[in-house]
C-alpha cells in the first residue's frame, strides 16, 4: 500500500512539473522530497499529513528560467518602463485607490498615405516610432490599433495652451486620406459617432477637439484644408464662427494674445496665422491676419473664451 502510494505521489509531482512547460524541466533525480517524507517512505509509515504538497520541494537552482529578466524587458519594453516607476529602497505595498490616466483630448488627423492597410502596416513596423488609436478608413471602416487608455505616438513635438507632451493626455484619430481629397461622408460619420462615445465616455469639452496642424503649426497640416470642422462644431466636437454675427473687435482687441489664449503656439506666429487659416478661413491661408480674420477670431474669443 506505502509503495503504491510513494509511485502516486511521484507521479504527481513529476505531472505538475511536466505542466509548467518546457521551460522549466527537471529530472526524476532534481525532486527532493522533505525529510520526514523521505523516512516515511524507507520505514513504510507513510500518514496522510507526509502527503502534503508542502512537504514537497524542488531545489530551486535546478530549474533555469528560459529568458534574463533583460531579454524579456527587451522583448517587453512597456514592462521595463513600468519597472523604472518603481522606488527600489522604498517597501513595496500597492494601495487600492487608483486607475488608469483619462484621456482630455482628441487629435484629428490624416494619414497621407494611399489605404487604411498601408497605414496600418506603417503602425506595426518597429522603425515607424509612430501609431494611432483609431484609423478610419474611407468607407466608414472603424479600426482601432491601441486601447484609449495607451498612449500612442501621434502628436509628435507639439504645444497646445500649456501643454507640451500632448501624447500622454489625448486620443489621435487617422484618417484615410492623401492629404489632398476630400472627406467621404461615410468616415465623418462614423468620425462623428467615434467621437460622440469618446466625448461621453471620458468627458471631454468641447473646446479640446482640435487638429494635428493645431498643436504643431510649423510642421504639420492635418487633416487638410478640406476636412469639415464647421459640422463637427455643430455636433459639440470643437469650435466655430457665427458668419452671420460678425463684428469689429475693439481696438483693445490683441489678436496674438487671442489665438494664444484659445491655444496656438505663438513662438512662431507666421505659422500659427497659417494654422489658423486653414481650419477657420479655407479660402486665404496667408500668414498675415486680415480684418475679416480678425472678426472671425473676435468672434471666436467672444463665443467659448
Amino acid at each position: 500500500m506505502c509503495r503504491g502510494v510513494t509511485v502516486f505521489v511521484f507521479s504527481l509531482l513529476l505531472a505538475v512539473l511536466s505542466s509548467c512547460g518546457t521551460k522549466n524541466k527537471v529530472s526524476r533525480s532534481q525532486v527532493l522530497l522533505s525529510p520526514d517524507l523521505r523516512s516515511g517512505m524507507h520505514g513504510g509509515g507513510l500518514d496522510s499529513n507526509s502527503l502534503l504538497i508542502a512537504s514537497i520541494s524542488v531545489q530551486s537552482d535546478t530549474i533555469k528560467p528560459s529568458k534574463n529578466v533583460e531579454e524579456e524587458y527587451t522583448e517587453d519594453p512597456l514592462a521595463l518602463q513600468k519597472s523604472m516607476g518603481l522606488y527600489k529602497s522604498a517597501d513595496f505595498t500597492p494601495a487600492m485607490h487608483y486607475d488608469l490616466r483619462r484621456p482630455n483630448y482628441v487629435i484629428i488627423h490624416h494619414t497621407a498615405q494611399n489605404s487604411v492597410a498601408q497605414t496600418i502596416r506603417t503602425f506595426q513596423v518597429p522603425h515607424s516610432k509612430v501609431s494611432a488609436h483609431y484609423v478610419i478608413g474611407k468607407d466608414g471602416r472603424v479600426v482601432q490599433m491601441l486601447n484609449d487608455y495607451d498612449r500612442a505616438w501621434h502628436a509628435g513635438k507639439s504645444k497646445w495652451g500649456s501643454l507640451t507632451d500632448i501624447n500622454s493626455s489625448s486620443i489621435g484619430i487617422e484618417l484615410d486620406n492623401n492629404g489632398r481629397d476630400n472627406f467621404p461622408d461615410a468616415q465623418i460619420n462614423s468620425l462623428l459617432i467615434l467621437l460622440d462615445t469618446l466625448k461621453t465616455k471620458y468627458y471631454i469639452p468641447q473646446l479640446n477637439f482640435i487638429g494635428h496642424a493645431d498643436i504643431a503649426p510649423t510642421r504639420k497640416d492635418d487633416p487638410n484644408i478640406n476636412f469639415p470642422w464647421k459640422k463637427l462644431a455643430d455636433k459639440g466636437f470643437g469650435i466655430w464662427y457665427n458668419p452671420e454675427g460678425l463684428v469689429d473687435p475693439p481696438a483693445s482687441f490683441n489678436p496674438i494674445d487671442a489665438m494664444k489664449i484659445i491655444g496656438y503656439d505663438m513662438r512662431n506666429p507666421q505659422a500659427a496665422i497659417r494654422a489658423f487659416k486653414r481650419k477657420f478661413i479655407v479660402s486665404d491661408v496667408s500668414v498675415v491676419l486680415t480684418d475679416y480674420d480678425k472678426k472671425v477670431l473676435y468672434d471666436l474669443y467672444r463665443k467659448y473664451y
